[in-house]
């Protein structure tokens, strides 16, 4: 049995900051650190971090101190509400995703019409989008293209910007984007800055590798996670057998069994040690068959 391990496996830059830093503010304070919404999607981070003294909140209203912005950056509101409630913030949000969040304030005080494309429900597109002004729609899927488009006519803008989340599928940014391009009037001025990030690239291309060449993909990470639900889709498209596991407990033995290749690739949030226990839970199998 030979394993194989993404190199692009686990903490991105903007998940390692984030989780450090989270750390550092809990170690230096006497009081209560609050944090708004979940730091980053992997309940292994979470749990730990509430055990060492992180209270997360759904609500800024909820606070009684400093407060953590999480890694996928929050709305535009917040904010001024915690400016106005003189709460003390410590932003957290992904480097990447504040980048977006100028791209589009800069963009929408010339005049663009601003189209994100990323998952409706994910808080970083939330967050995004509540910076973009009146002009502007989110886009989940190709079927949403025309539908958009005429928005867009009605507001009578002749300049377009095309962004994405930071952890959209690569793939589909692109077909979304062509057909975009094949839809929308000649005389509209079309810009697109594809802002999903390296890291997230990176780590698609190499699971849709690696996927190919073994036998049992096991996909490590958050189930709310979309980087991570991303390489578990693109994974299903290339290998027949494939596990997502938020940690070595989802995983049951016997269904790793009998496998000559098993590839593992792990989400931005996974931290490294969920991905050794994993390791070591299939060498201990691979030596018991040998029993």
């Amino acid at each position: 049995m030979e394993i194989k391990i993404g190199k692009t496996s686990g903490f991105c830059y903007g998940v390692k900051n984030a989780v450090e830093k989270a750390e550092a503010e809990l170690s230096h304070s006497n009081e209560t650190v609050y944090c708004l919404g979940e730091l980053v999607h992997n309940k292994n981070v979470t749990e730990k971090l509430k055990k060492n003294g992180l209270e997360f909140i759904e609500d800024i209203e909820q606070t009684k101190g400093k407060t953590i912005i999480r890694a996928h950056g929050v709305k535009k509101e917040i904010y001024q509400q915690a400016q106005k409630k003189n709460i003390e913030l410590v932003d957290l949000t992904c480097p990447n995703v504040l980048k977006i969040h100028n791209i589009v304030q800069k963009y929408a005080l010339e005049n663009y019409y601003i189209f994100v494309i990323g998952e409706r429900n994910h808080p970083e597109v939330i967050g995004t989008y509540s910076f973009c002004g009146k002009n502007s729609t989110i886009i989940s899927n190709i079927e949403e293209v025309e539908e958009t488009i005429e928005q867009l006519k009605k507001s009578k803008l002749k300049k377009l910007l095309i962004i994405s989340q930071t952890t959209f599928n690569i793939k589909l940014f692109e077909e979304i984007v062509k057909d975009i391009r094949g839809k929308v009037y000649e005389d509209v001025q079309v810009e697109v800055q594809c802002t999903i990030c390296n890291a997230t690239e990176l780590r698609q291309r190499e699971t849709e590798e690696l996927s190919k060449e073994v036998d049992l993909m096991i996909i490590v990470g958050g189930k709310n996670s979309s980087n991570t639900n991303k390489l578990y889709d693109i994974s299903c498209k290339n290998c027949n057998n494939v596990i997502f596991a938020e940690n070595e407990k989802d995983i049951e033995k016997e269904k790793i069994s009998g496998f000559e290749k098993i590839g593992i690739m792990a989400g931005a949030s996974t931290p490294k040690e969920i991905i050794e226990e994993i390791v070591r839970l299939i060498n201990n199998e691979k030596e018991l068959q040998k029993v």
